[in-house]
C-alpha cells in the first residue's frame, strides 16, 4: 500500500447525509415558477444552489467543478458557461438568466455582466470575519435570491446537527488523536496547507479534531510551503486531499523528501476524495463525512509498518 492509496468508505456518510437532507427538507415550499433562472461563475454558489434544490441554467467551467468539487452533482443538462475569470457573455446572453451570481474574487466581472441580468455578489471568505458565521449569512443570501428562505434554514440547522451527531461518534470511538496536516498538493516539492481561517478547520473545530498547522495563512486560509516545513511536525498526520496534479504521486514514489515525513515513515497518511477548499455547507458536510469515515477505517486497519527507532 503506497502512501496515498489509504482511502475510507467515506461515501456511506455523504450518502446517508444526503438522505437525511432529503428527508429533513421536504418538498420544496417554492414551485419551479417562482425559482428564478440564475447562472454562476463561483462554484461554491452552484454547489449551495444544488443542495437547496435550485439547478443553475449555466456553470463555469463545469468540468473543473466535478473534479475539484464533485457534490452536489452537477447534472449534464447545466450549461458551462466558460472561464470563471472570463465567462462567455454571448453565451450568458442567450442563456438569458432572472440573475447572474458571483463571489467577490470576481466582482470586476458585474458591469458587463449587468448588461446581461442583475448581478449580486456573494460573500463568503471575508477578511476580518468568522468563517461560520459568513459560511450560514451566505448561505441565506442565496437562499433568498433562489427563493428557497425555507431550504437554507433547514441545511444549516442540518448541517449544525450532523456535525455534532458526527463529533459524538468519533468520541465514542478510538482513534488516532494525533492533530492533523491537511494539505492540496501544488506539485510535487510544495503543498497548501489548511489553518486559520479554511473551511477544513472551522469542520476540524466542531468535530473535536486537532489542526496540527498553527502558523499564519492567507485570505483563504491556507499557507504554501515546502514538504521540509511539514518534516518539523513530528507528531502531525497527514491529510492529503485530492486531486493530485498529474505526475505528483509518482514522483513522490521515488522522493526522499516526501518518503522522510514522519506520518509517511508510520504509514498512517490519510487520502481523501475531492472537497471544494473554498467552500460553502455542501463542502463542508462533504469534508466531515469523508474525514470522519477515513479516520475510522483507519483506526481499524493498523498501519503495514512503523517509524523505525532513531
Amino acid at each position: 500500500m503506497t502512501p496515498l492509496s489509504m482511502r475510507g468508505d467515506a461515501l456511506r456518510f455523504h450518502l446517508l447525509a444526503l438522505a437525511l437532507l432529503v428527508l429533513l427538507a421536504g418538498p420544496h415550499t417554492a414551485s419551479a415558477a417562482d425559482t428564478p433562472r440564475i447562472a454562476t461563475v463561483d462554484w461554491t454558489i452552484a454547489e449551495t444552489l444544488l443542495a437547496l434544490g435550485v439547478t443553475p441554467v449555466g456553470v463555469a467551467q463545469t468540468d473543473a467543478y466535478r473534479e475539484w468539487v464533485g457534490a452536489p452533482p452537477l447534472p449534464d443538462d447545466v450549461v458551462d458557461i466558460g472561464l470563471r475569470a472570463q465567462p462567455n457573455r454571448e453565451l450568458l446572453a442567450q442563456l438569458a438568466p432572472d440573475r447572474i451570481l458571483l463571489s467577490p474574487m470576481f466582482s470586476t466581472l458585474a458591469p458587463s455582466l449587468e448588461r446581461i441580468a442583475p448581478t449580486d455578489t456573494v460573500a463568503l471568505y471575508t477578511p476580518g470575519s468568522d468563517l461560520w458565521t459568513r459560511l450560514k449569512s451566505a448561505t441565506r443570501e442565496i437562499g433568498a435570491i433562489a427563493n428557497r428562505k425555507a431550504e437554507a434554514d433547514t441545511l444549516l440547522a442540518w448541517l449544525d446537527a450532523h456535525l455534532a451527531l458526527l463529533r459524538q461518534t468519533l468520541a465514542s470511538r478510538e482513534i488516532d488523536d494525533r492533530p492533523l496536516l491537511v494539505v492540496q498538493f501544488v506539485d510535487d516539492r510544495h503543498v497548501r496547507v489548511f489553518g486559520e481561517d479554511s473551511l477544513y478547520n472551522a469542520v476540524m473545530q466542531r468535530l473535536g479534531l486537532e489542526n496540527a498547522w498553527q502558523d499564519d495563512t492567507n485570505y483563504w486560509g491556507f499557507s504554501t510551503v515546502g514538504l521540509e516545513t511539514l518534516a518539523k511536525l513530528d507528531d502531525a498526520r497527514l491529510v492529503v486531499i485530492e486531486p493530485l496534479p498529474v505526475g505528483v504521486e509518482e514522483r513522490l514514489e521515488s522522493s526522499a523528501l516526501w518518503q522522510h515525513l514522519p506520518s509517511v515513515r508510520r504509514d498512517d497518511v490519510l487520502t481523501l476524495p475531492p472537497v471544494w477548499s473554498f467552500g460553502g455547507a455542501p463542502s463542508a458536510a462533504r469534508f466531515a463525512d469523508h474525514l470522519s469515515q477515513t479516520l475510522i477505517d483507519a483506526a481499524a486497519t493498523p498501519p503495514t509498518h512503523e517509524t523505525p527507532d532513531e
